[in-house]
């Protein structure tokens, strides 16, 4: 009783779920850097998730892998699984899944994916996400997978309402100390959940996003910068080190560049400057 997204686009894999169920990101996401991703939902199977991960280490593709994991499992006439490797993407619906349940796999870009769900309100659910993710191309991934979801979302998603999200997903590189993790964000019990898991992304990407296209601390935006930690009381050092000491008080530290400051964090600091 959920619908999802498991997606790759260069080297990111990932996943975006919601559900009428407690704690949704507990059970049904998975993703692994360098392999891919797995949603395993409708009576869900965790097994599955080591089974399809192993089998895309080892080279398979995700199509082969699926079909060796639900030949496998007696009760796969009620599964659901979303799978997604380095060469394609692959979905499977069980004969006794909940009506309205489905699924597909796309391919655009360098990007693949599988849309499934199950006790949806009907097929316009997932066909709303496939538009959704394709037409977010130039959106940083986790924002595309969660584009998706919300078309899901508001095209009336899980038939039963709304309880729980999640977005899991990996890129090299990524997240904090360059973890590789990009986002590990859950929404368990919430009567919007979806829109909740865009509101705490949005904070996820502001504290550990990377810098985006940094402003050089030149100028008329050095004098601006240099002002607003004078009046936030940062000050005794260069400009550029009372910018990273104030940031790394503000939880800001992943967003410093050596080039300049990033668009956020100097927003930041002038709502923090307006603030006090």
């Amino acid at each position: 009783m959920t619908f999802s997204i498991v997606a790759r686009d260069g080297s990111a894999f990932g996943v975006a779920v919601a559900s009428k169920f407690l704690a949704v990101g507990a059970v049904v996401p998975a993703a692994r850097l360098g392999t891919g991703a797995v949603a395993t939902q409708s009576y869900a199977r965790v097994a599955y998730i080591t089974e399809l991960l192993s089998a895309l280490a080892r080279g398979e593709s995700a199509s082969r892998a699926l079909a060796a994991a639900t030949a496998q499992d007696a009760g796969a006439a009620l599964r659901q699984v979303g799978v997604v490797g380095k060469r394609d993407a692959a979905t499977f619906t069980g004969s006794q899944c909940l009506p309205w349940a489905g699924g597909l796999t796309g391919e655009a870009g360098g990007a693949c994916y599988a849309i499934q769900g199950n006790l949806l309100m009907g097929p316009e659910v997932v066909a709303e996400m496939e538009r959704a993710f394709l037409a977010a191309a130039r959106l940083p991934f986790g924002q595309r997978l969660l584009e998706s979801l919300l078309a899901g979302d508001a095209a009336g998603g899980d038939a039963r309402g709304r309880e729980s999200a999640a977005l899991y997903a990996v890129a090299p590189g990524t997240g904090y100390d360059r973890s590789g993790v990009l986002a590990d964000l859950r929404v368990d019990n919430h009567p919007e959940a979806p829109t909740e898991l865009a509101r705490i992304y949005d904070l996820h990407d502001l504290y550990f996003g990377m810098p985006h296209d940094p402003q050089q601390l030149v100028g008329d935006l050095e004098l601006e910068v240099r002002g607003l930690l004078d009046t936030l009381g940062i000050t005794g050092g260069a400009t550029a080190d009372d910018l990273a000491r104030w940031a790394s008080t503000a939880n800001l530290e992943n967003r410093l560049s050596a080039t300049g400051i990033d668009a956020r964090v100097l927003s930041e600091l002038r709502r923090a400057h307006q603030a006090r």
